[in-house]
C-alpha cells in the first residue's frame, strides 16, 4: 500500500518587495491532521524568493520525514507554473532556488502543485508573517 499524500501549504512575503521578507509552510497528513509549521526570516529580499523558500522548506521537511508523495499548495501562480514547467524561469535569482527545488523534487518522488486562492492559504499566509516579524 502506497503511504498516504501529505499537503503542504506554503506562502512568503516580503514587506516593501524587496524589503523584510519570510516563508511560511503548513504540513498536513491525509487526515488534515497537522504536521507541521514552519516558518522563518530571509531578512531583505523579494516576495517571489520568499515564496520559493517556504516550497523549499515544506520539501526539505518532507525528504527528512520520509515522506514521498506531496502535494504542494501555493497561492504564487508564478512559482507553481514554473514547477510545472509550464512558466520559464527568467529571474536569475530564482534559477538556484528552481533547480534545488527540482531536486528535491526528484528525490521525493512524487510532488503535485496546485493554485489555491490567498483566503485558501491562511495558515501558511499566517506562518510567513511571522517570519516577517522575526527580521
Amino acid at each position: 500500500r502506497a503511504p498516504a499524500m501529505i499537503t503542504a501549504y506554503v506562502d512568503g512575503g516580503a514587506r516593501g518587495n524587496p524589503g523584510p521578507a519570510g516563508y511560511g509552510a503548513y504540513i498536513l497528513d491525509a487526515n488534515g491532521s497537522v504536521l507541521a509549521e514552519l516558518y522563518a526570516p530571509l531578512g531583505k529580499t523579494t516576495n517571489n524568493v520568499a515564496e520559493y523558500n517556504g516550497l523549499l522548506a515544506a520539501l526539505r521537511w518532507a525528504l527528512e520525514h520520509g515522506h514521498d508523495r506531496v502535494h504542494i499548495r501555493a497561492d504564487s501562480l508564478l512559482l507553481v507554473e514554473q514547477m510545472r514547467g509550464n512558466y520559464r524561469v527568467k529571474n536569475e535569482g530564482l534559477k538556484p532556488l528552481h533547480h534545488e527545488a527540482q531536486r528535491l523534487v526528484g528525490l521525493i518522488g512524487t510532488v503535485t502543485f496546485e493554485h489555491v486562492r490567498r483566503e485558501l492559504n491562511k495558515e501558511a499566509d499566517r506562518l510567513s508573517n511571522l517570519g516577517m516579524d522575526a527580521n
